[in-house]
């Protein structure tokens, strides 16, 4: 469902890209957090977690619940999914069912932080992915219902990076909170991140370099064009395939010395992880389940995964780049120069993004 990756340029400067997939559109916003803006998390059955934002922060957000009609929704209301506050720290959120409940683990005294916000908390709080370990470590968080996903309890986990190119995936699995370097900077979905990496070991054949020509028995063999390179990686869009060739394309694109050329360079990474409706399909009969949103009607067609959108984002300069469906340019989000307002905003994606215009010649 979703794919991210680090990307370090020829100075050694992180990016991230990302894209998400699902089988229907939501109604995504992209909201600005300015510093000092107050929030507050309540996890059900324990005491508030209130803080306020050391670090201004833009992201793209979604309601925890379906709001009412003509309701205007504030910075405790939309849940950041993915974002870049200004110290350079970025955080993703990204599928992963097999979370569990952890209630029964936690102390009922100790003040809690919803899972749902882990987004505004980490970016809001920390700066780098060492003071994110240090936090969480001592934060309780609760896995609660999420009204929004028919009472799941947030089926995700989640990817940090920060400036320096450091990484670091939070994941619950049936309950178990685990703070895990990330060495490759890549994350996709189930299984639990430590078994892709495991399963990375059997990928230690993988090399950029073309072997076009070879000799079988005294027989000259040369291939018709160049690519043979890639002929090991895995070619499925499941969870597994796409992580190997994350770390693939992460780790071999070319590293530019401008960052214009690299954000440039994480766009052509991203491409090989768009997903077109209809290029996989799950009949009921047959396929997998899709997350079901609150107020949003499942196409009536068989369902597809699809790319709703791509995000990329430039830790050192603090841009958040997105696209979504409706086409393949990209706009920015300056958090520089949006942290010059103290005032929180937010607007719908799909106002922001902004189609080509027809030209003419002169």
């Amino acid at each position: 469902m979703c794919t991210s990756l680090r990307y370090l340029d020829a100075l050694n400067k992180a990016y991230v890209g990302r894209t998400l997939e699902l089988s229907l559109e939501l109604p995504y916003q992209v909201a600005y957090f300015p510093q000092e803006q107050a929030l507050s998390s309540q996890a059900q059955g324990f005491a508030a977690v209130d803080w306020s934002m050391r670090y201004a922060t833009v992201a793209v957000v979604m309601p925890a619940q379906v709001p009412a009609a003509g309701q205007a929704l504030g910075a405790n209301d939309l849940k950041i999914i993915e974002g870049v506050n200004e110290a350079g720290l970025s955080f993703s959120v990204q599928s992963y069912p097999q979370v569990g409940d952890n209630h029964a683990s936690l102390q009922a005294e100790q003040p809690t932080l919803s899972a749902v916000d882990l987004g505004a908390f980490v970016l809001g709080q920390y700066a780098t992915v060492a003071e994110v370990k240090s936090g969480l470590a001592n934060q309780q968080i609760a896995l609660d219902p999420v009204a929004m996903l028919g009472g799941l309890r947030m089926p995700f986990h989640y990817s940090v990076h920060d400036a320096s190119g450091a990484s670091l995936v939070i994941e619950f699995h049936q309950g178990v909170l685990t703070l895990c370097d990330n060495p490759v900077g890549v994350l996709t979905n189930a299984p639990q991140f430590s078994w892709h990496l495991t399963n990375l070991n059997n990928y230690t054949f993988l090399s950029n370099v073309d072997h076009s020509k070879a000799e079988l028995m005294g027989y000259g063999l040369m291939q018709p064009g160049s690519g043979t390179a890639k002929v090991g990686l895995p070619a499925t869009d499941s969870s597994v395939d796409r992580f190997i060739r994350a770390v693939y394309y992460a780790n071999f694109a070319e590293k530019q010395n401008e960052a214009d050329q690299a954000v440039q360079m994480v766009a052509h990474i991203m491409n090989n992880f768009d997903r077109p409706r209809g290029i996989t399909i799950d009949p009921p009969e047959s396929g997998s389940s899709h997350l079901q949103v609150a107020g949003v009607s499942l196409p009536q067609h068989v369902p597809t995964e699809f790319t709703s959108w791509t995000s990329i984002t430039d830790l050192d300069r603090k841009r958040l780049y997105l696209r979504n469906s409706a086409g393949m340019n990209y706009f920015c989000l300056d958090l520089m120069q949006l942290s010059q307002s103290s005032q929180f905003r937010a607007q719908p994606m799909r106002q922001l993004a902004s189609e080509t215009p027809v030209r003419t010649l002169d």
